[in-house]
Order: C-alpha cells, then structure tokens, then sequence
C-alpha cells in the first residue's frame, strides 16, 4: 500500500511500530486495501465503512453478515495491519537475446557467428535503456532440446559490445562443444545498473575512443534505419554462403 500510493522515486514509510502502522492505514480508503475491489467497497459503503479504520473498528460477525460467507475476511486482519502473505521479491531484471538457426548447426564458425550477433544485440538493447550488465549468461540448446548454461562477471559492468563480445566468446569456448548439434543460443546480461554509475577504466588508446565513436554511429543508424541497418564485417555473409 505504501508503494501504491508514493510518486515515482520516492518512498513512503508507513511505521515499524503498531501505532505507526494503525496511523498510516486507518485513514486510507476501503478499497486501499488489497482484496478489496470495487465491488466489496460499494458494498462496504453503503454500511459507512469508507476507510480502513471502519473496517478495523468494525466487529468481524458483522463484516461477515455483510460479506456474506462464513470464512473469516481477510480484508478484516489485513486492516488491522496483519498480512500473513509471504513476501515474494521480483525477478531481477535482465537483458536478453536468442535466436535460434534455421537447422541444428555442426560448424562451430557458425556457432560463432551466431553467439557474436547476439553480442551485438545485447549491446545495443542494454545502450537504448542506458544499462551496464556486471555478468553475462550464454545458454545452448542442443537438438534434443537439453541445454547446458554457463555465466561468468565482467571485469567491470559494461554496455560495451567490444566487452560482451569477448566475454562471449570466452563462454562458447568454455562450453567446448566440438561437434554438437545445436539449435540455438541465449545470451543475457545480468546484474544490471544504471550506466552513469557503472566505473570505467580509463583508457589512453586512441582506438578505443575510435570504437566507442563507432559504436554511437552505429546506434544511431540502427535507430533511424533499423537493426539491419548495419552489420558488422565478421557477421556478413560470405561468398561461400552464396551471397554476392
């Protein structure tokens, strides 16, 4: 209820004591209360039970009589600042990217390929969002649908597709798939924060300032032209593919 009711970025604290707690919710309103939709709080209105003190102060044979039911509502502890639900934290988010190829693939420069756009992907999907990933997943799937994970920290978080690239390639090579049959990859960043907090090494290479020159171009033309805009030369096809 506290989340529910604070602007975005903010907290509200509703108390670590029982009299903190019963003045933080007794004068919300009925339908504040989780359980309570707007159906139940019509309901609960036309009796003048309008906030969840009323609730609180009311006796529970009554809320039953109005509710209707025999069970003991929930609405009625809840109100009393008892929630017994167990905390379930969410899912932290991730950035993600997989693509399956169009037959179950021996090659492993194929695998390469593969694992390397991917890498491109995750870049650029974590760059739009102005996200830096600290580890890194790859997840193969075999052509009997099994699959074996590997994951590995980042020297120091990274939007970087030079940095995810070679942290993937590291991954493929650890998984030393030889002449597996796969049917696809997934790579995920993890342990994501926000880029401008993520410390950077400082860097006198010229070249690197060149790449991250680049890499905003790049950015740029995909989100004017789309992502197929521009492809790097180690992902062209080659003529041995039977492109011109």
């Amino acid at each position: 209820m506290a989340a529910a009711m604070s602007p975005p970025d903010t907290a509200t604290i509703a108390g670590d004591t029982h009299y903190k707690i019963a003045a933080f919710l007794r004068p919300q309103p009925a339908a504040a209360l989780p359980g309570i939709g707007p159906a139940t709080a019509r309901t609960l209105g036309r009796y003048g039970l309008r906030t969840v003190g009323d609730i609180a102060d009311t006796p529970l044979s009554t809320l039953q009589m109005i509710l209707g039911g025999g069970r003991r509502p929930p609405n009625h502890e809840r109100a009393l600042g008892i929630d017994d639900r167990p905390f379930i934290p969410a899912a932290a988010p991730t950035v993600s990217a997989g693509s399956p190829f169009p037959h179950d693939e021996l090659g492993p420069e194929q695998h390469r390929r593969g694992v390397l756009a991917l890498a491109e992907e995750v870049g650029h999907r974590l760059r739009e969002t102005r996200e830096a990933a600290s580890t890194l997943s790859l997840t193969v799937r075999y052509a009997d649908r099994s699959t074996t994970p590997r994951s590995r920290a980042l020297p120091e978080a990274s939007h970087r597709t030079r940095v995810l690239a070679s942290a993937a390639a590291d991954l493929y090579t650890s998984l030393a798939l030889q002449r597996a049959r796969v049917r696809s990859f997934t790579l995920r960043a993890e342990q994501l924060r926000p880029a401008g907090t993520a410390p950077q090494q400082l860097s006198l290479d010229p070249t690197d300032e060149r790449l991250l020159a680049l890499e905003a171009a790049i950015d740029r033309a995909r989100a004017r032209f789309g992502s197929a805009a521009v492809t790097p030369a180690s992902l062209a096809a080659s003529p041995s593919a039977g492109q011109p």
